[in-house]
């Protein structure tokens, strides 16, 4: 999903975040788990699933009922130090 999202980094989902075009959404389809950026697909014509890689095909959604989740952050891979001192 670059170049908004990097391979390595950590990504929160809220699974009832508010679903609005142009959010990244985590959503089931045909049985398996996909990141993908929701869109309008046009008036009236409901909702698609859209990868940001080139190329690749926007899937079709009648509703928003395969919609399990939204980004709502991301982060860089790593751990925090358990202790962190400020002088």
């Amino acid at each position: 999903m670059a170049p908004e999202f990097n391979e390595g980094e950590i990504i929160i989902v809220e699974p009832d975040g508010a679903v609005k075009d142009g959010s990244f959404v985590l959503a089931k389809a045909d049985g398996e788990w996909i990141f993908r950026q929701l869109r309008t697909a046009g008036a009236g014509a409901g909702w698609v699933l859209r990868a940001l890689k080139p190329g690749c095909a926007e899937l079709p959604l009648a509703d928003l009922s395969a919609v399990h989740g939204v980004i709502i952050q991301k982060a860089v891979p790593g751990r925090r130090k358990l202790s962190k001192f400020y002088v």
